[in-house]
């Protein structure tokens, strides 16, 4: 049985390990590859702010699924202590006895490999699998091998891949930056950005694709034009035009849902509703919206109220639950009797911006013969009260 090793602290695993693992199998072919996510690297600490060695686990699983053969081993997470390879090659060996193993490694692994705790014992028992990770420096692994063939009897073979230049360590900088999507595998990074790893910030572009089919069809113009106005109306203020570019994409994600399916995700998220919400899919998308945005996108506090508040409102809201509140009535795809004026306004002073479009809101709710929410009302006499004041 032909076993290839591949380890690693894997802190996140990224495309580049899996076109590595892919590049390992073709050129190998063996029966197994184990892929094995280190508990305590030996070589070096693991950056403050890592997921705990399970978090690392999973997300090695979801990068790993489509590499044939590939099994991901917990053997390291489990065992305790550094995680040697000498240790995980003797419990393989116990594992399946007979079995040829190929030890998977970058190039700069290979020039240091006396300096691996025993580093004898793996040399005796199992092949090493190279490939290069700069262009030019194939003679000098090659040189090395030799020499390493020369003096321990090691038994080398290459990988004919070239690596791509990225690094787990820049990616983790760039993800609060919202940044690096593109070189994580997609379940991966949709796993990153729902449990706030590395304090992963989604990259706006992948939002917006996973927003846009959360909608039905006709909606997404809507949603196109209230991110537009909202990172205008924040430029504005003053207020982070990325946090309302973020609430702006996300605001009607459960907007199509029907009441019954809204009422499923308020049981699932414990949210408690009155008599009136109950048989309103209006009133209830925005509380839902918030939850489920929280839940798959991690969501801050912040973009979250402003996602609750955007249909309703309420008293002394603020800057970014206003802004997110105005977006959505003014956008530019809105056509209605006051909606000029009321654009106008929202950029000179956004409280009476506010006084003016709940009182739009309260009338066009009065002229289909129904009760207005009460807190809109509230929302109306706060800001009828307040603008009064200034």
């Amino acid at each position: 049985m032909k076993i290839a090793i591949y380890g690693g602290s894997f802190n996140p695993p990224h495309t580049g390990h899996v076109e590595a693992a892919f590049a390992a199998s073709e050129c190998l072919r063996p029966d197994k590859m184990l892929i094995i996510p280190a508990s305590i690297p030996p070589h070096k600490e693991l950056a403050d702010g890592s997921p705990d060695a399970n978090e690392r686990l999973e997300l090695t699983r979801l990068a790993f699924a489509d590499v044939p053969n590939a099994e991901v081993s917990d053997m390291e997470i489990l065992r305790e202590g550094k995680s040697y390879s000498a240790d995980t090659l003797e419990q393989l060996m116990s594992l399946y006895p007979g079995a040829e193993f190929t030890f998977v490694m970058g190039s700069d692994m290979l020039f240091s490999f006396e300096e691996w705790y025993r580093f004898r014992f793996l040399l005796e028992n199992m092949t090493l699998g190279v490939f290069c990770r700069n262009e030019g420096e194939d003679a000098r692994v090659i040189e090395h091998a030799d020499y390493l063939k020369r003096q321990y009897g090691a038994k080398c073979v290459f990988i004919n891949h070239e690596p791509r230049p990225m690094s787990s360590s820049d990616i983790r900088d760039m993800l609060p930056d919202r940044r690096g999507a593109s070189y994580l595998p997609e379940t991966v990074y949709s796993r990153i950005i729902k449990n706030g790893d590395y304090d992963a910030r989604p990259e706006l572009y992948w939002l917006r694709e996973r927003a846009y089919a959360m909608l039905a069809p006709k909606r997404v113009a809507h949603v196109v034009g209230c991110e537009a106005e909202a990172v205008m109306l924040a430029n504005r203020w003053g207020e982070d035009p990325e946090n309302a570019a973020e609430a702006g994409i996300l605001h009607d994600i459960t907007k199509k849902l029907v009441l019954s399916d809204q009422l499923i995700l308020c049981r699932k998220y414990g949210i408690i509703n009155d008599t009136v919400e109950e048989e309103n899919v209006k009133l209830l998308h925005a509380k839902t919206g918030a939850a489920l945005a929280r839940d798959l996108f991690n969501i801050s506090d912040e973009v979250y109220d402003s996602i609750r508040w955007h249909t309703t409102g309420k008293p002394d809201m603020t800057l970014l639950e206003k802004i997110i509140y105005m977006a959505d009535y003014i956008e530019p795809n809105r056509d209605f009797d006051g909606v000029d004026e009321l654009r106008r306004l929202a950029y000179e002073n956004l409280d009476e911006a506010m006084t003016l479009g709940l009182k739009m809101s309260l009338e066009d709710i009065k002229s289909y013969g129904q009760e207005p929410y009460y807190a809109t009302v509230d929302a109306y006499k706060w800001y009828t009260e307040h603008t009064a004041q200034q």
